[in-house]
């Protein structure tokens, strides 16, 4: 049964068994889906057995189509908001729509769900007392390089997510700052090569060089000043 008017619900970041039986419930109750790619969910909705006419929600018609769903949400309608992987609304789009549906009052709800940031500090093994979430690194160096230089001074664990194109550089980068900096490249996370590289800036940087890493990636710096156990 429908709560809210709108659900945002947090989907797997990789392997499918990752779902709560409360998402389930959910995206087979509401009238209508949001979706970042209708492809990629439409393969988990027939995966489970879920037929509902889908909506596009990306970070090009956001703006636009927030309006409409908050109007259909006020007229009766039901919606649950995914994304291709994770929360909605973190680092994907969902936040203006959240701030659409807060402007005109409209009820909605969050479900909890499979996340990047928390299952790759857990598998660090760096401190996970307090940490701090930057989202995709700048692609300008400059930026870079003052974000990384903070990262590397900061008394807690620093997360980012970074493109495979650029790991390699980024991690030069670091090195380069301080070498014996604790890092970890969580890779894959919970798919079938997932893997986690852990170590100091300088022993990942000649990993990286002699066999550079695919697939999707988290990059987490330990911060000089963080306390260790």
């Amino acid at each position: 049964m429908i709560e809210y008017p709108v659900s945002f619900v947090g989907l797997p970041i990789g392997n499918r068994e990752d779902i709560t039986r409360r998402a389930l419930s959910v995206l087979e109750s509401v009238d209508c889906i949001c979706c970042e790619d209708t492809r990629n969910t439409g393969m988990l909705m027939s995966h489970y057995g879920i037929r509902k006419p889908l909506i596009s929600l990306h970070e090009h018609n956001e703006s636009q189509r927030a309006p409409e769903i908050a109007a259909r949400a006020l007229a009766g309608e039901s919606f649950a908001v995914v994304t291709d992987a994770g929360m909605p609304g973190v680092s994907d789009p969902g936040y203006r729509l959240i701030q659409e549906l807060k402007a005109r009052e409209v009820p909605f709800t969050v479900l909890p769900g499979p996340s990047a940031v928390v299952t790759a500090l857990v598998g660090s093994g760096l401190p996970s007392d307090a940490f701090f979430f930057g989202g995709f690194l700048p692609v300008k160096s400059g930026r870079k390089a003052a974000v990384l230089q903070a990262a590397v001074q900061a008394s807690h664990t620093s997360i980012f997510y970074e493109s495979p194109f650029r790991i390699v550089k980024t991690v030069h980068a670091l090195a380069e700052i301080d070498p014996a900096v604790p890092i970890c490249v969580a890779r894959e996370l919970t798919k079938v090569f997932e893997t986690y590289h852990r170590g100091s800036a300088a022993d990942i940087l000649k990993e990286f060089e002699a066999k550079p890493p695919k697939g999707e990636m988290v990059l987490l710096v330990g911060g000089q000043n963080a306390p260790r156990a």
